[in-house]
């Protein structure tokens, strides 16, 4: 067996290969933390540039993930790795709750503010963004919602419209 060192876990297999166990051990919330933001695992793959597989395999909770994963999680879900963290046999914390309600609550009211075309709506938007930041000071650095997503008018093309093939991918396998 490998001593640990050198990105291999204790049994000598590669990081974030879900070891099967009797009682595996929960090393992280990934899928939990993910879920309470409201984002959805396409979304969370395309914005960590990782396959939906890949993701899956990051998210189990048995998962022996790198450092530097679990920071890229932490950028894009915009919470302390802390956070992301498992104690053994605790649920989230109701702090880590309530930050999660919190952050969810602005990043929808920054969309409404920058979505709304009435003056009397955006006050109350920024009234709220105000009493929001008053609570938690951290969420002045909080974005609104990514625009990823969005559906294509019938005109648009898209990206696949836009690409080029070779002559080879049109010809058959009898030439």
């Amino acid at each position: 067996m490998s001593t640990g060192h050198c990105g291999v876990t204790g049994v000598g297999l590669p990081l974030g290969v879900v070891l099967p166990a009797a009682n595996p051990p929960v090393l992280h919330r990934l899928a939990a933390a993910r879920r309470q933001q409201g984002i959805s695992r396409r979304v969370m793959a395309r914005r960590l540039n990782i396959d939906l597989e890949q993701l899956r395999r990051q998210e189990s909770e048995t998962a022996d993930l790198t450092l530097s994963t679990l920071y890229a999680w932490q950028k894009v879900l915009e919470v302390p790795v802390a956070e992301l963290l498992s104690e053994p046999d605790e649920s989230l914390a109701p702090p880590v709750l309530k930050r999660s309600q919190l952050l969810r609550l602005m990043k929808t009211v920054l969309e409404i503010a920058e979505q709304t075309h009435q003056v009397s709506i955006r006050r109350m938007a920024q009234t709220m963004i105000a009493q929001l930041t008053e609570i938690m000071p951290e969420l002045a650095e909080v974005a609104p919602w990514h625009a990823i997503g969005e559906r294509r008018r019938r005109d648009d093309l898209g990206v696949a419209a836009s690409r080029r093939f070779s002559d080879e991918v049109f010809l058959g396998d009898d030439d």
